[in-house]
């Protein structure tokens, strides 16, 4: 009877350790039309990434990561996977978003100190948006900024996501122009928007992880669309590629299990779920926590992970 109980007991945390463990035995796209491709970034020997927050393709196929570590702001060949250049050293406290503008400067978010910043490619700092260590929710300060992207127009939207729950529009010289959003559920309300990207059309796509789901508004910030599934999961990050057709990274619920949700999904401009692909882990094609997606002129899609997971993978048709 006591060996009948033990080995029930066994088999009981046996099965527990299965459930919490995560399965990362073998490499995983979880499916779908994209595959990873082995071996890139192709860094130098003895350099690794830290957690990689931000990431966006330039008109030349080149790769900007943004991650908290060394040489914070890279540039890196889309087609080699070699580091080009970078930059940062010292400027940040807080590496969260990043886009790069048609002229090729380099636009980043500072968390912690409130501000967003533009960037020559070389590193010149060329303008400071909000007020350096000052949070506030006015038209001169931000509070914890998630992520910015541009408007046909050159205008300029933040997320205002971990202090405000809104989205400020500035101009395309950087001035106030409105805000829209608050805490909640309801359209146009968020729960942490942390990622962003506007389309050719100018509709704007804000992933509001907090409430598990892509809204989509007019270049005004009038509401248009919720887009809330099980397949779209918790969008982390967002983009918008040339077809109109919108880039998700989902990056699932802040767990650390083998059921946590992660992938990449690929939305039409309608809402509907095109392509998922991905899995949670650390292999290659999985992701531990997707943090941020992008997706180049070649239609490459590129995803990167913050916590664990510490990389930018790249992704190409099948």
């Amino acid at each position: 009877m006591r060996r009948a109980a033990i080995t029930t007991a066994f088999c009981f945390l046996a099965a527990l350790a299965c459930m919490e463990a995560p399965v990362q035995d073998e490499a995983s796209d979880g499916g779908g039309a994209y595959e990873v491709v082995h071996g890139w970034p192709a860094l130098p020997d003895g350099y690794t990434l830290g957690q990689v927050t931000g990431v966006d393709v330039d008109s030349q196929n080149r790769v900007w990561v943004f991650h908290r570590a060394e040489r914070p702001v890279l540039c890196i060949d889309g087609d080699t996977g070699e580091i080009v250049s970078s930059f940062g050293d010292g400027f940040f406290d807080n590496e969260h978003g990043l886009q790069v503008d048609a002229s090729g400067n380099v636009w980043v978010t500072d968390a912690n100190t409130h501000v967003v910043e533009q960037y020559s490619p070389e590193g010149e700092l060329l303008q400071t948006i909000g007020v350096k260590g000052e949070a506030g929710e006015d038209e001169m300060r931000f509070n914890k900024p998630t992520d910015l992207d541009f408007g046909p127009d050159g205008s300029i939207y933040v997320t205002d996501g971990y202090g405000n729950n809104r989205v400020v529009k500035l101009d395309s010289e950087g001035k106030f122009v409105k805000a829209w959003g608050t805490k909640g559920e309801g359209p146009g309300e968020f729960d942490t928007p942390h990622g962003i990207a506007v389309g050719a059309d100018g509709r704007v796509y804000i992933a509001d992880r907090g409430n598990s789901r892509v809204q989509v508004f007019d270049a005004d910030g009038e509401f248009i669309a919720e887009w809330k599934s099980d397949q779209i999961g918790r969008p982390w990050g967002v983009d918008v590629d040339s077809d109109g057709n919108v880039l998700v990274a989902d990056g699932g619920d802040l767990t650390n299990t083998a059921y946590d949700r992660n992938g990449a999904l690929l939305v039409s401009p309608g809402g509907d779920v095109l392509e998922r692909w991905g899995s949670y882990g650390s292999q290659d094609g999985q992701f531990y926590w997707a943090h941020d997606i992008a997706v180049g002129a070649d239609g490459s899609v590129y995803v990167v992970d913050v916590n664990v997971g510490m990389r930018v993978q790249k992704f190409v048709r099948k």
